[in-house]
């Protein structure tokens, strides 16, 4: 899966919209609450540290088992620790790839989510360079 391509943030304008107090159920249906709960501002909710944050948009399937498929956008911070676990934007030999970070005692690799693709062993030799953590997905779905 490679980055297709990087949007920086620039000045955050306020993007308020309603929050409906009431939850959408997934399984059966139930009436809708008519009432608004607040309004919720989509920067807070996805960007922690915004000097920190840029928008990367995905290209590939290598991480459709995590949630992310082709032509998403992803939220990357380079404020956040990358640790084991983390979804990662990584530089590995001069390419961008978004990766599972794998690291346990010796072994540090950049897994895939998906079970075609097999884990990126990192080595003394490999030229890696993490750009931040994957911290929300999002798509456009109309």
């Amino acid at each position: 899966m490679q980055v297709q391509s990087i949007h920086e943030l620039k000045g955050l304008s306020l993007l308020e919209r309603p929050l409906l107090s009431s939850l959408v159920p997934a399984g059966f249906p139930s009436p809708a609450d008519s009432y608004i709960e607040c309004n919720l501002d989509l920067n807070d909710l996805a960007i922690a540290h915004p000097s920190a944050t840029f928008f990367m948009r995905v290209s590939g399937d290598s991480m459709v088992e995590a949630g992310i498929f082709d032509r998403d956008y992803l939220v990357v911070d380079r404020a956040v620790e990358a640790i084991h676990g983390s979804i990662v934007i990584a530089a590995i030999e001069g390419e961008l790839t978004v990766k599972r970070l794998y690291k346990q005692g010796r072994v540090l690799e950049l897994r895939p989510e998906n079970k075609e693709y097999k884990p990126i062993r990192i080595t003394r030799e490999s030229e890696l360079v993490i750009w931040g953590v994957v911290t929300g997905v999002f798509r456009k779905t109309v």
